[in-house]
């Protein structure tokens, strides 16, 4: 049971999450209602034109209210300080701060995802918010996922492809604990389709992991190597220099 002080806790941090997200909601959509608003005062005839407008503007509207709910969302955790815990254990029961960080950090990761990720995901958009949210990547990096979480626990090189459906999570939940650890792969690196990077991994250039392969946490992939299974096993080596 929670004491009080947990309670205050919880309840300033779902009140804060509310705040948060109706203000960011509110600015993404900000350009959308200022169209409407023009549009519907808009003195000019006949109907049929005005309606032609109106149902043409709808993708340009959406495409503006993604970029908004994209630099929001990004730029208000920033603000804000909500992120996941760099390296740590914690109570999931106790509601202490760092887990309440994280949780905020979760929603309005899990709001833009939500709006904007099944249209953007595999794109440079994506690419660009996963950035925006914390991450550190490099070149050229394509993420065809929406379970990728915990950005800011995330680190990148150059050309890394995550494969559709693939899990790379900087958390993970384990007997009533939250454990988080970073996650680090190199130049060119591959996750298959419905893969699995659990916390703590590092791979090395050009390591490719197979589809619906599993990697433990606190795993070391070495450079130029192919890994499969469940959990992963060292298949074959890139003969490449």
């Amino acid at each position: 049971h929670l004491d009080m002080a947990g309670r205050v806790r919880l309840a300033w941090a779902l009140i804060s999450i509310f705040v948060a997200e109706s203000v960011v909601f509110g600015l993404a959509v900000a350009p959308a209602v200022v169209f409407w608003h023009w549009h519907f005062t808009w003195v000019v005839s006949p109907l049929w034109l005005r309606s032609v407008v109106l149902a043409m503007a709808f993708v340009p509207t959406y495409l503006l209210f993604a970029a908004g709910l994209i630099v929001w969302s990004a730029w208000s955790v920033r603000v804000l300080g909500w992120r996941t815990p760099q390296r740590g254990t914690f109570e999931i029961d106790a509601f202490e701060w760092p887990l309440l960080d994280w949780m905020r950090y979760l929603v309005s990761t899990h709001v833009v995802r939500v709006f904007v990720g099944s249209l953007f995901r595999a794109t440079p958009v994506w690419t660009w918010y996963v950035r925006m949210n914390g991450a550190r990547l490099g070149r050229g990096v394509y993420i065809n996922s929406l379970a990728v979480t915990d950005h800011c626990q995330l680190e990148f090189g150059d050309g890394v492809v995550v494969g559709d459906g693939a899990h790379v999570s900087g958390h993970t939940v384990e007997a009533g604990l939250l454990k988080t650890a970073p996650v680090r792969l190199g130049n060119r690196v591959t996750i298959g389709l419905g893969g699995v990077v659990s916390i703590g991994v590092t791979a090395g250039d050009d390591a490719q992991v197979g589809a619906l392969s599993l990697v433990p946490k606190f795993s070391t992939l070495e450079p130029r190597t192919v890994y499969a299974g469940i959990p992963v096993r060292r298949i074959a080596t890139d003969p490449r220099p």
